[in-house]
């Protein structure tokens, strides 16, 4: 059937405006569930780095100047252009840095940018985009945070999730516990955070925490069913996820606070604990990371 040439008008437009001239981020629209792909692909290893965050911060600027309410994005799916790895999570390479330099401003910076981001995801960018991680393979510290902002997780059986924090004495400070505990019991986040334990992606579901759990490589059709799923009573669910906001509100005063205490604590720690944090840096890096051939739309829609 031959294509609808507005189809390709609109495709072109969403594109040229949301441009893919990112460092560490490339991104793929879809018209007819009308979802914009974003994939992360830091280097040298897939955490949060700075160019991260800033391409990600340009990305958000343009999908806050789409001409609303007439805008042609109802979804937005955070997902990984690394194999095997969702995100490793913060920094851990400049922390030491910063923490021997005793520079609380860089540190906070850091925190509030990653804050930030993560706080348009939860709000839903104030246009009614419904923000979406997709979950496969590895996902720690900063990068489970990142995705539990977003209002909708999806994550493979295998899924490996944690917060390693605890092994050089600190705790994940950039929304762990604002945004779990409006997921499970404060008993349930506590044990998460302070155990270290790694959870599988089914684990992370039968919590609860979770909305979706699909079978090992399947995550991005997951991710097209709930879409078409979710189509069908899109005005209620957006909806709900507003009501949920109001009962149980998660604001980025309580977010920044948190991530205040956070810095305080990681400018106490010793010089034992820097040395473990490095080692889990230059164990990251010894991983081969390989980035992943982008999503073939045709054979999953």
């Amino acid at each position: 059937m031959p294509q609808d040439p507005s189809t390709n008008i609109e495709t072109n437009s969403i594109t040229a405006h949301i441009s893919n001239d990112y460092v560490q981020l490339s991104t793929d629209y879809h018209i007819e569930t009308r979802a914009l792909w974003a994939y992360m692909h830091a280097e040298p290893r897939p955490c949060f780095t700075w160019t991260l965050l800033n391409d990600l911060r340009r990305l958000f600027s343009r999908i806050d100047s789409l001409q609303k309410p007439a805008h042609s994005i109802d979804y937005l799916i955070v997902a990984s252009g690394v194999a095997g790895v969702y995100n490793l999570g913060g920094d851990l390479e400049n922390f030491p840095h910063y923490i021997r330099a005793r520079s609380a401003e860089k540190l906070q910076r850091y925190a509030y940018d990653c804050l930030e981001l993560g706080y348009r995801c939860y709000r839903q960018f104030d246009r009614d985009i419904t923000s979406i991680a997709l979950i496969e393979g590895s996902c720690y510290g900063g990068g489970f945070e990142a995705a539990l902002s977003c209002n909708v997780l999806i994550v493979e059986e295998s899924a490996n999730i944690s917060f390693p924090e605890i092994s050089f004495n600190l705790f994940p400070g950039m929304g762990a516990y604002s945004y779990l505990t409006r997921r499970v019991t404060p008993t349930i986040a506590d044990k998460m955070i302070s155990s270290g334990r790694a959870y599988s992606g089914r684990e992370i579901f039968e919590l609860g925490i979770a909305d979706v759990c699909a079978p090992d490589g399947t995550g991005v059709e997951a991710a097209f069913e709930f879409i078409k799923q979710h189509r069908r009573q899109q005005n209620a669910r957006v909806a709900m996820h507003k009501a949920r906001q109001t009962v149980q509100p998660v604001t980025l005063e309580e977010l920044k606070h948190v991530s205040d205490i956070w810095v305080e604590a990681a400018l106490r720690l010793d010089e034992r604990s820097l040395r473990v944090m490095e080692r889990f840096a230059r164990a990251q890096l010894n991983h081969n990371f390989t980035r992943r051939v982008s999503t073939s739309f045709s054979q999953v829609a």
